[in-house]
């Protein structure tokens, strides 16, 4: 059995990966106040369970695998709660600041595009965000989503196509696409 992982091990595999963490539970949660409360969540899990993960693997794949079950096993079951809105906050106290240059990181260039993402599956979604957006290997993100890497590549053949499908009209609108004439 391998020796116990220092707190220092962890803290060097773990923290530098908390961007793309945060990149990712924000696709996936679609909001920031949730993605911090995934990834804050995935780490202490990660952190609690440190002893299984074996230095020298691939600690992306490992945390990613840990973020995705928080991600379903807490945000799937909330969904059938109902939603509880305080009607003392006004609505700019809950928007992100404009000028906050972390949330301008995660935002689109154009909100469609950001609509067609969240209008995805969300098995889409997640495996386009882990393979396009977060550049992880098809082996690599399908160990963070715990199915076979055919079914990866077929869910994301399917979420390219509907974002592809989606996204049509605004791109011929916005001039990226010509339409085609037709004989």
């Amino acid at each position: 059995m391998p020796p116990a992982n220092t707190r220092e091990e962890f803290e060097k595999a773990a923290l530098p990966l908390l961007p793309a963490a945060y990149r990712f539970a924000r696709r996936l949660a679609g909001s920031d106040a949730d993605a911090m409360d995934l990834v804050q969540e995935a780490y202490l899990r990660a952190f609690r369970t440190r002893d299984a993960f074996t230095p020298g693997t691939n600690a992306r794949a490992w945390l990613f695998q840990i973020l995705y079950s928080v991600f379903v096993n807490t945000y799937r079951s909330s969904r059938r709660e109902p939603t509880v809105v305080s009607l003392d906050t006004p609505d700019e106290l809950a928007a992100p600041a404009a000028d906050d240059p972390a949330a301008d990181s995660l935002r689109c260039s154009a909100p469609e595009v950001e609509a067609a993402f969240g209008a995805l599956p969300e098995p889409y979604r997640s495996a386009v965000a882990l393979v396009d957006l977060e550049e992880l290997s098809y082996e690599e993100a399908a160990a963070a989503l715990s199915c076979p890497v055919g079914t990866l590549r077929s869910r994301l053949f399917r979420g390219r196509r509907q974002l592809a499908a989606s996204l049509r009209d605004y791109a011929l609108r916005s001039g990226y696409l010509k339409e085609r004439s037709r004989p």
